[in-house]
C-alpha cells in the first residue's frame, strides 16, 4: 500500500509560512476533538526529493488474508494492583510480530490514540472505549479488555500503522515512561501531509469526479454500517439465550435431582404398599448428570459465538465507525479549514481594493498586499491539504473493503457454532431418553410408553 510511498522528510522549520488566524474567525477547539495537525509548514513538499514509483500509489493490492497476517496481538488483564485510593488495572500486551509483551494502562493507550491522530489525521483511526472512573465491575473490564483488543488490531494491521515507530514503541517498549516516549518520538515530525512525497501531487491520481466518489462511498458504508450493527445485536441475543438456556438446564436438572433426594417419609395410606415413588426418585436422581451436561454444551456454545462472532461483528463495527469518524473530520477539518481561509483572502482582497480607492498610504497598501501573498500560501497549503485528504480517504475506502469478506468468516462460523452445538447436545438427549424408560415401568416393572395426561380421563 502506502508503505512504499511513505518516506520520512526532515522536519520543516516551525515559523515557515504559518497560517494567520483572524481572531474573530477563529472557532473553539471541542472538548472532544482530536489533536489539530500542525499547520506551521512550507507552501509545497519540496518537488526536487519527489521520486515518483511505478504504478498508481492510490490503489491498494492487499487481501484480507495478508492483512490479518501483519500481527496478532493479545490484550490480557493482569491481577490488580491496588493504590493509594483506587485500583489500577493494567493489561498484558504480547504482539506476534514483534516478539514482544509488555504492561499498559488505559492511560497508556489514550495517549497511544493521540499521537496516532496527531501524525494520522486523515487515517481511520478507531475509537478507545470509554473510561469509567469509578464503579468498573467485571463486567465494564472484560468489555473495556476486548474493545482494547479489537483497537490496537486494528492499527497493528492499518498499512501506514503498522511501518510507524508510534506503534513498534507502543507494543515494544517496556521502560518505566512509555507516554512521555510516545510523546517525544511525535515531537517535530509533523503529521502524514509533512513527511509524505506524495502530498504536493495527490491531487494528480485522484479520479476527476472524486467528490460523487466519496458521497457515494459515505452513504454505502453508512448503511452496511446500520446492517451490521443490528446483525450485531441480534448476534448478542442468541449469546445471551444460549448462556439463559444453560442457566436454566442446569438449574433444571438440580431440581430433579433435589426431587430425587427428598427424604420425606411417605405415609402408608398413601402410598398403599406401591412402590412407585421410590422408583421414580430414584430415577430422577440420576437425570441432573445429563442436564448439567446440557447446560455445559449450551454454554460453550454461547462462548464460542461470542468470540468467533460477536466479536468479529464489533471489529469489523469498529472499523466502519472509524472510516464514519474520518470523514467528518474531512469536512469539519481540512475541509472546513480551506474555506475559511478562502473566505479570509477574499475580504483582504476587498480590504485592498478599497484602500487602493481611498488612496491610503503606501504603507497600508504594502502591508495589506504582504498579508494577501501570505493568505495565498496558506490557501495553497490547505488546497494541497485538502486534496491529501481526499487521497488518503480513497485508500481508506479501499482498506474498509479488503476487509469486507470477513463477513464470510463470521457466517462460517456462525453456522459451524450452530451445527456442532446442535450435534453434541442432540447426542446428550439421545443418550438420555433410555434412561427414561423407567420413570414408564408398568406394575410388573416392564417399560410402557408414556401416556398423555388426556389418556384414561373419560368422563365415563
Amino acid at each position: 500500500m502506502t508503505g512504499g510511498a511513505m518516506d520520512v522528510l526532515p522536519a520543516a522549520p516551525a515559523a515557515a509560512a504559518a497560517e494567520p488566524e483572524a481572531d474573530e474567525e477563529a472557532d473553539p477547539p471541542a472538548a472532544d476533538s482530536p489533536p489539530a495537525p500542525q499547520v506551521s509548514e512550507p507552501r509545497a513538499p519540496d518537488s526536487s526529493r519527489m521520486q515518483m514509483p511505478p504504478g498508481n500509489p492510490l490503489l491498494l493490492s492487499l487481501t484480507l488474508q495478508e492483512l490479518l497476517a501483519r500481527d496478532a496481538v493479545q490484550v490480557e488483564l493482569i491481577p490488580e494492583k491496588k493504590g493509594l485510593f483506587l485500583k489500577h488495572v493494567e493489561y498484558e500486551v504480547s504482539s506476534q510480530r514483534f516478539k514482544s509483551c509488555v504492561y499498559r494502562r488505559y492511560n497508556d493507550f489514550v495517549v497511544f490514540h493521540e499521537m496516532l491522530l496527531q501524525k494520522f489525521p486523515y487515517r481511520m483511526v478507531p475509537a478507545l472505549p470509554p473510561k469509567r472512573m469509578l464503579g468498573a465491575d467485571r463486567e465494564f473490564i472484560e468489555a473495556r479488555r476486548r474493545a482494547l483488543k479489537r483497537f490496537i488490531n486494528l492499527v497493528a494491521r492499518h498499512p501506514p500503522f503498522s511501518e510507524d515507530v508510534v506503534l513498534k514503541l507502543f507494543l515494544s517498549f517496556s521502560g518505566p515512561d512509555v507516554q512521555n516516549k510516545l510523546k517525544e518520538s511525535a515531537q517535530c515530525v509533523g503529521d502524514e501531509f509533512m513527511n509524505c512525497k506524495l502530498a504536493a501531487r495527490a491531487k494528480d491520481f485522484l479520479p476527476a469526479d472524486i467528490q460523487t466518489q466519496f458521497a457515494i462511498s459515505r452513504e454505502l458504508i453508512r448503511n452496511i454500517y446500520n446492517s451490521f450493527h443490528k446483525l450485531r445485536d441480534r448476534a448478542e441475543r442468541m449469546v445471551s439465550r444460549a448462556i439463559d438456556n444453560a442457566a436454566d438446564l442446569l438449574v433444571f436438572g438440580k431440581e430433579l435431582s433435589a426431587l430425587g433426594s427428598d427424604t420425606t417419609p411417605l405415609p402408608s395410606w398413601a402410598t398403599l404398599n406401591s412402590s412407585t415413588w421410590g422408583s421414580l426418585k430414584q430415577a430422577l436422581k440420576g437425570l441432573s448428570v445429563e442436564f448439567a451436561l446440557l447446560a455445559d454444551k449450551a454454554a460453550q456454545q454461547g462462548k464460542q459465538e461470542e468470540n468467533d462472532v460477536v466479536e468479529k461483528l464489533n471489529l469489523f463495527l469498529d472499523l466502519l465507525q472509524s472510516y464514519k469518524d474520518l470523514c467528518e473530520r474531512h469536512e469539519k477539518g481540512v475541509l472546513h479549514k480551506h474555506q475559511r481561509a478562502l473566505h479570509k483572502y477574499s475580504l483582504m482582497k476587498r480590504q485592498m481594493t478599497s484602500a487602493a480607492a481611498q488612496n491610503r498610504e503606501p504603507e497600508c497598501v504594502e502591508q495589506l498586499e504582504s498579508r494577501i501573498v501570505e493568505q495565498e500560501n496558506v490557501i495553497q497549503t490547505m488546497e494541497l491539504r485538502n486534496y491529501f485528504s481526499l487521497y488518503c480517504l480513497h485508500q481508506e475506502t479501499q482498506l474498509v473493503h479488503v476487509y469486507l469478506p470477513l463477513t464470510s468468516h463470521i457466517l462460517r462460523a456462525f453456522v459451524s457454532s450452530q451445527i456442532q452445538g446442535h450435534k453434541e447436545m442432540s447426542k446428550v438427549w439421545n443418550d438420555l431418553q433410555p434412561k427414561l424408560q423407567c420413570l414408564f415401568a408398568g406394575p410388573h416393572g416392564a417399560p410402557s410408553p408414556p401416556r398423555s395426561p388426556q389418556d384414561g380421563l373419560s368422563p365415563h
